[in-house]
């Protein structure tokens, strides 16, 4: 009889074990990951600028200080919600960008200029 129990307590382990990934949620979908650079009007990187994301829901704001590069990188945004994007560097300020719902792409690229002249 303990044999028995023994046995059927290891299986239930190794069944457990082996269908785990079958219950676990989707942790494949980890939103929407927004990319881009900030360049001048001569497509050059723009260091130091301040990249401003608004949730329009909420209006919460999050900023983004570009390196040399002029990369910037907001991840993990919800797909369910738009955005508004825009670079600033020494009181200039790139044009307001849209980032829509309804845009199905997981990753979106959106450069942003500012005129320096």
């Amino acid at each position: 009889m303990k044999k028995a129990l023994v046995a059927g307590l290891i299986l239930l382990v190794v069944s457990a074990a082996f269908a785990e990934p079958f219950f676990q949620k989707d942790k494949g979908n980890s939103g929407r990951m927004l990319t881009g650079k900030v360049l001048d009007h001569n497509d050059n990187p723009l260091s130091n600028a301040v990249v401003y994301l608004t949730n329009t829901r909420t209006r919460t704001v999050k900023t983004y200080i570009v390196a040399q590069d002029g990369v910037y990188r907001f991840p993990a945004l919800s797909l369910n919600i738009d955005y508004e994007i825009y670079a600033q560097l020494n009181g200039r300020k790139s044009d307001t960008k849209t980032v829509s719902q309804f845009d199905s792409r997981s990753q979106v690229n959106q450069n942003l200029k500012i005129n320096m002249k």
